[in-house]
């Protein structure tokens, strides 16, 4: 589908100044208040593909819905528009345990429509490290300067990663996911836990390399192949019930998109354009995650989904046990 470019830069410009605007709340009417407009909240990672292609395919206009995609630096700021009432939910990509840690702190704040699930095979995670770079296993960097993506769910899984390769009290500096590639070019820090596309824009700026992807599933799950599912696309609860039919048809509409996402991966990779860090020239070489509805979770996919969430729970990051099935969509 080709796009305007004045278009696609009044889109551009609408997802950046809207982020800041939501983000500080200032002037800004409640979600609640938007009347038609539905608004979902979204970080630059390549999982958010399904919300993307939805937006960019013209989905959610075919079943009647003004829906907008707003960019946050970091999926708590994602998690906490939602509790103050000011989007309607969540895109894949979206940190699940930051929205357990919402759910926690707001009881009953949403459900989840949809997790990413990604390992060695359906590549999200990584660690990266700069192109000339001496270390050849996470092992090797005992006393190098490691950074995470922003937020408690980054920085929890970094530390795992490391301690399990032998690297205790690990010190794990938070960075905005999109600084990721300059900072390791620029010599400020050895290594960092991220999330595609920075691995492959960086890989093809000739700047950085992967370290080893699937780091999560490997290290945290304890098995290369097992699904993690560290994103996840929400709505909330208040939106569910003040307008019920709008909700069905932005499930079915998102859930359109998921199974294009599918059945068009080297076509829709083009979506990330514009919403993540990786431009149109780049955007073939990205790799995908896997994309698994609220009615397509197998008991093998909720063991896994429970056993990450309960990792939060055993170093008491979560205050409580966190059941995933009560999180799920019709659950």
């Amino acid at each position: 589908m080709s796009q305007n470019p004045r278009q696609t830069s009044s889109r551009r410009q609408f997802i950046q100044t809207s982020a800041a605007a939501l983000a500080l709340g200032a002037g800004v009417p409640t979600a609640h208040a938007q009347d038609d407009k539905i608004l979902i909240g979204f970080w630059p990672v390549a999982s958010g593909l399904p919300l993307f292609t939805a937006l960019e395919r013209g989905f959610f206009k075919e079943a009647g819905l003004n829906v907008e995609g707003v960019k946050f630096a970091s999926a708590q700021q994602v998690a906490e528009a939602m509790i103050a009432g000011r989007i309607h939910g969540s895109a894949n990509g979206t940190a699940s345990a930051v929205l357990a840690l919402a759910e926690i702190t707001s009881p009953g704040l949403f459900k989840i429509i949809c997790s990413n699930p990604s390992n060695h095979k359906l590549v999200l995670d990584q660690f990266v490290v700069p192109i000339d770079s001496p270390v050849k296993s996470i092992a090797d960097l005992k006393g190098k300067r490691v950074a995470s993506g922003p937020g408690i769910q980054n920085v929890t899984l970094a530390k795992i990663i490391l301690e399990k390769n032998g690297i205790a009290d690990a010190k794990v500096t938070e960075l905005p996911i999109g600084q990721h590639v300059a900072a390791l070019a620029a010599g400020q820090i050895d290594a960092v836990y991220t999330l595609e596309p920075t691995g492959t824009s960086g890989r093809l700026k000739g700047l950085t390399r992967v370290l080893e992807n699937g780091v999560i599933a490997k290290y945290v799950l304890g098995a290369a192949d097992a699904p993690w599912f560290g994103g996840s696309a929400s709505l909330t609860t208040t939106f569910l019930k003040e307008r019920p039919e709008a909700a069905k048809k932005y499930i079915a509409a998102y859930a359109k998109a998921v199974d294009f996402v599918r059945k068009n991966p080297a076509d829709v990779r083009r979506h990330l354009d514009g919403f993540t860090a990786i431009d149109e020239t780049l955007v073939k070489e990205v790799p995908l995650s896997g994309f698994v509805m609220y009615n397509e979770f197998t008991p093998s996919d909720l063991s896994y989904f429970q056993k990450f969430f309960d990792v939060f729970a055993e170093r008491k990051i979560f205050s409580r046990p966190v059941p995933v099935k009560s999180l799920i969509y019709g659950g």
